[in-house]
């Protein structure tokens, strides 16, 4: 015979509560300190009535809902919102078993689709277009899009499977060069920031693939969902978000030749989507690496778009370490990392992707790697 326990049931409540549909939440008068265990028999089966009385008026609000034209089913199933202020956006992700790799972890490439899904409901969230990465009204009149020209990902703990992520995320303008986009992640369950990242978007005409400044009507449509005085996930002075990647030159010590985009790595804007260069230059990562180290610091400067028929090579060699530095302690709301020194521990990496046919660079990248606990 089934048995609930009545703390499952009290989360059930909990969670249907928070899937932010219109229908009132259902008050929580079963304690959570309550050990007792319950039989799922004829005789309790009433006690559930409310939690079937939820779903029924919330599937009612939401066919109302729809039906008005006020809202979409995502927007509602969605854990997401902004701020009070209105000025950031937040959203919780549980981690699904197939976001996991060989370490039982998240991959980055998950924190990176995570990233890109959190700015691209932010963007949904304040009302612009649903069909392309976060384009404003002008930017659709004029066919101009967004692309990445930077990007900077620290990762400090990674969440594992059914852990629940909540991503903090805001842009702030660039001036004429474009925006930049900035996430914070912590644990949701305990609030810990597990991770910051930072990045860099220019504008590109859609038909000429020509990349073009950011016009007065196109600021002043973001600006006002912006932070009024700079907010910076990386606020300590010469982070290494800010830090420049030297270009990899030949001859390289590890390699991986012949790369070519799947049909499913093009996103909506035609091209290779930013977080299939990732995959990429991990590619030529030794393996020794990848069996005892994981990766904590990338960053990639994005240097032309890649199409699908192109053929990629991934170079990949050790960047000489620059004495010892450690992380200054952060300031703010922005969480704290440990201090990590560079040791026989920790290992810096230089990438550089480019084409096969004419040696082009598309993408040039810097990794660290520590330890994995237990190695």
């Amino acid at each position: 015979m089934l048995k609930l326990s009545s703390s499952n049931v009290a989360d059930q409540i909990q969670a249907l509560a928070q899937c932010r549909f219109l229908g009132t939440p259902l008050p929580l008068s079963i304690s959570r300190r309550s050990p007792t265990v319950v039989s799922c028999s004829p005789s309790i089966r009433p006690s559930l009535a409310p939690v079937q009385a939820v779903l029924a008026g919330q599937q009612q609000a939401g066919t109302e809902l729809v039906d008005s034209g006020l809202g979409s089913l995502a927007d509602r199933l969605r854990l997401g919102s902004l701020t009070e202020d209105g000025l950031s956006y937040k959203e919780k992700f549980i981690v699904r078993c197939y976001e996991v790799g060989i370490n039982k972890t998240a991959t980055v490439e998950t924190i990176a689709n995570l990233l890109q899904e959190v700015g691209c409901n932010h963007a949904q969230s304040v009302g612009f277009s649903t069909d392309g990465f976060a384009t404003t009204p002008t930017m659709r009149k004029l066919h101009l899009i967004w692309v990445t020209a930077r990007m900077h990902i620290e990762i400090y703990k990674y969440p594992a499977w059914s852990d629940v992520v909540e991503i903090e995320t805001w842009c702030q303008s660039e001036g004429r060069i474009g925006t930049r986009r900035d996430w914070i992640l912590k644990d949701y369950a305990t609030g810990q920031v597990i991770g910051r990242a930072t990045s860099k978007w220019v504008m590109m005409n859609q038909d000429t693939r020509r990349l073009q400044k950011v016009s007065d009507d196109v600021r002043e449509e973001y600006l006002v969902f912006c932070p009024r005085e700079l907010r910076l996930s990386f606020p300590e002075e010469n982070n290494k978000s800010l830090k420049k990647i030297a270009k990899l030159d030949d001859p390289v010590q590890y390699s991986r030749l012949g790369l070519m985009p799947r049909r499913a790595d093009l996103d909506m804007n035609q091209h290779v989507n930013n977080v299939t260069y990732i995959g990429w230059v991990l590619e030529s990562i030794p393996q020794e690496i990848i069996d005892t180290h994981e990766l904590q610091t990338i960053t990639l400067d994005y240097r032309r778009e890649c199409q699908q028929d192109d053929v990629v090579d991934s170079l990949t060699s050790p960047e000489p370490v620059e004495g010892t530095e450690t992380v200054s302690e952060l300031r703010g709301t922005n969480g704290s990392a440990a201090a990590r020194e560079h040791s026989q521990d920790c290992h810096q990496f230089l990438h550089l992707l480019r084409l096969s046919s004419d040696g082009q660079e598309i993408n040039r990248g810097r990794t660290e790697w520590r330890k994995k606990p237990g190695k």
